[in-house]
C-alpha cells in the first residue's frame, strides 16, 4: 500500500503541475549519492514513471557520487559502476562533490570521460592535462525550453579546495563557489529558466540564492539536508544523501515567462526495483571476497561505538598511549552482527592511513579547542568531533565557543605517544606534534586485524567526551 501511495505522490504531484494553457519541465535530482547503487532501481524505476507521465524530464546530479559503497569503490574498475548506472538511466548534466576528487584528479579525470553526460564546474581552473578544463555550464533543451545549469563545487573546506588531501588536488585551483555561480547569472538573458547546480552546503545556497537573484533554481548538495525553501524569490532544494529521495522540481512556463516553480521530495523506499538495473547491481555484489567474514559483534555498534573502536585500534596498532579519530570519518551509522570485509571498507572507504605523533595534553587540548571553534568548516563545528581513548570535557562560554578542554586522565607536561588517521595528520588546524611519522599502514587493516583479535566484540557505545 506505501509504494503505491509513494508512486502516486509523485504522479500526483507532476500531475497537477501540468496544465492545457501551460508547459511543464520536470528536474529530477540526486545529490549526494556516495556510491549507494543498491538503491540505484529503484530510482530507475521512478524515472522511468516519470518519463512515461511528463514529455520534458531533465535528470541532474550535484556531487558525490561515490565514496561510501566498498561493492561501487572497490569494483574491479574502481567506481566505474556508479558510471555505468548514470549513463544507462541517461542522466543529462551533473557536477562534482568533494569526495569526486577522493583518488585524485587524474583519476577523476579517466572516470568524466567515461560519463555520457557533461559534468560541468564553473569554479575549477585545471592546469593538468590529466583533468581537462570542464565547461562552467551546460543549456539543456525539452520541449523548446532552454534551461540552463551553471555548477559549483566547495573550496570552503581546506586550503581553498573541497575537503581531502591535497595532494588529490594537483595542478588545480578553486575559485570562490558561490562567486564563481553569481559571476553567471546573467546567462538567464539566454534561457527559460536558470538553475545553480551546486555542491556547497545549505548555508551556502542561502548565501548565492541572496547574492544572485536571477537564478530560478538551486539544486544543491554536500550538507546531506533534506531542503525545500524559498530565498529571495530562489528555490533552494537538496535531497538528502544516499539516494533515500529523488527531487522533483516541477517548472510552469506561460508562454515565454516562467510562472510557477515548486519542488517535493519523493523517497524511493517506495518503488519496485527495475530488473534490468536489478541486475547490475547484483553483479557488482557478487564479489566474495567482499563478502568474507571478519568478526561477530555481540550487539549493534552505533556510531559513538564505532568511534570508539577506531580509537582504540589505531591505539594498539600504533602502540600509543592516546588513540584519536574523527567523527567524520567514520562513515557507517552502525553496525551489528556478522562483521564481513566489505564493512571494513565501508567504515573507511579512503584508503586512510595510521600516523603516530608525539603529544602534551596541552597540544591535544588547543587540537579539540580549534577544531571545536571553527569557521570554516562550520557543520563539523561546536560538537564532538575528535573521539579519543581518553576522556576530555570542554567548557564553553555563553557564546557556545570553547574556553577549555581538559584531559582528567593525562598528566601537564608529559609527552603522550598518539595514534591518528592521515586525515587529521594533514588537514586539522592546530595540530602540534614533535616526531609525527606515516607509518604506511592502512586503517581498513587496522580495523581488520583488531575485530577479527576481539570477536566475538562486545559494543562499549558509552561517550569519553562531553560538551560543558
Amino acid at each position: 500500500m506505501m509504494k503505491k501511495s509513494l508512486f502516486g505522490a509523485l504522479l500526483l504531484f507532476v500531475l497537477a503541475a501540468c496544465s492545457p494553457r501551460m508547459e511543464t519541465v520536470v528536474i529530477l535530482s540526486t545529490n549526494d549519492i556516495h556510491a549507494h547503487i543498491e538503491k540505484f532501481p529503484q530510482l530507475a524505476e521512478a524515472v522511468k514513471k516519470c518519463r512515461d507521465t511528463v514529455k520534458n524530464v531533465i535528470l541532474v546530479d550535484a556531487g558525490d557520487r561515490w565514496t561510501g559503497n566498498v561493492y561501487c569503490d572497490r569494483a574491479a574498475e574502481p567506481r566505474r559502476p556508479i558510471i555505468d548506472l548514470m549513463n544507462r538511466l541517461r542522466y543529462d548534466v551533473a557536477t562534482f562533490g568533494n569526495h569526486e576528487f577522493d583518488a585524485g584528479q587524474a583519476f577523476l579525470g579517466v572516470r568524466t570521460a567515461q560519463c555520457r553526460f557533461p559534468v560541468v564546474c564553473a569554479n575549477i581552473v585545471s592546469d593538468t592535462a590529466t583533468f581537462p578544463q570542464p565547461a562552467p555550464y551546460a543549456i539543456v533543451e525539452r520541449g523548446g525550453r532552454r534551461i540552463g545549469f551553471v555548477a559549483s563545487v566547495t573550496n570552503y573546506d581546506h586550503n581553498n579546495h573541497p575537503a581531502g588531501h591535497d595532494e588529490n588536488f594537483a595542478g588545480l585551483t578553486f575559485t570562490d563557489a558561490v562567486d564563481a555561480v553569481a559571476d553567471r547569472q546573467s546567462l538567464r538573458d539566454e534561457c527559460d529558466a536558470l538553475v545553480a547546480l551546486t555542491h556547497i552546503g545549505t548555508k551556502k545556497d542561502r548565501v548565492l540564492a541572496e547574492k544572485a537573484p536571477r537564478y530560478d533554481v538551486i539544486v544543491g548538495g554536500h550538507s546531506h539536508d533534506e531542503t525545500n525553501e524559498t530565498v529571495g524569490g530562489v528555490l533552494v532544494t537538496q535531497t538528502g544523501k544516499n539516494l533515500d529521495n529523488v527531487g522533483v522540481t516541477v517548472l510552469r512556463f506561460r508562454g515565454d515567462e516562467l510562472v510557477e516553480k515548486s519542488f517535493r521530495l519523493v523517497p524511493l523506499a517506495g518503488y519496485e526495483p527495475a530488473p534490468a538495473y536489478q541486475r547490475m547491481v547484483e553483479g557488482y555484489y557478487s564479489d566474495p571476497a567482499l563478502r568474507a567474514k571478519v568478526a561477530d559483534l555481540r550487539g549493534r555498534l552505533d556510531k559513538t561505538g564505532l568511534a570508539n573502536v577506531f580509537t582504540e585500534a589505531v591505539r594498539e596498532a600504533g602502540k600509543a598511549d592516546v588513540g584519536i579519530y574523527h567523527i567524520g570519518g567514520v562513515r557507517l551509522d552502525s553496525l551489528a552482527g556478522e562483521v564481513v570485509a566489505a564493512d571494513i571498507y565501508n567504515l573507511d572507504p579512503f584508503g586512510s592511513k595510521l600516523v603516530t605523533a608525539e603529544m602534551t595534553a596541552d597540544e591535544l587540548a588547543r587540537l579539540v579547542k580549534t577544531k571545536f571553534n571553527d569557521t570554516v568548516n562550520l557543520d563539523e563545528s561546536h560538537r564532538i568531533d575528535i573521539y579519543m581513548t581518553t576522556p576530555y570535557v570542554i567548557r564553553t562560554d555563553e557564546r557556545f565557543e570553547a574556553q577549555s578542554v581538559a584531559f582528567p586522565e593525562l598528566k601537564p607536561g608529559r609527552r603522550y605517544r598518539v595514534a591518528m588517521g592521515d586525515y587529521i595528520f594533514k588537514t586539522y588546524s592546530g595540530l602540534d606534534y614533535t616526531d609525527g611519522a606515516p607509518t604506511g599502514t592502512l586503517l581498513t587493516d587496522v580495523l581488520d586485524s583488531y575485530l577479527r583479535a576481539r570477536s566475538p566484540l562486545a559494543p562499549d557505545n558509552e561517550p569519553r567526551q562531553r560538551i560543558e
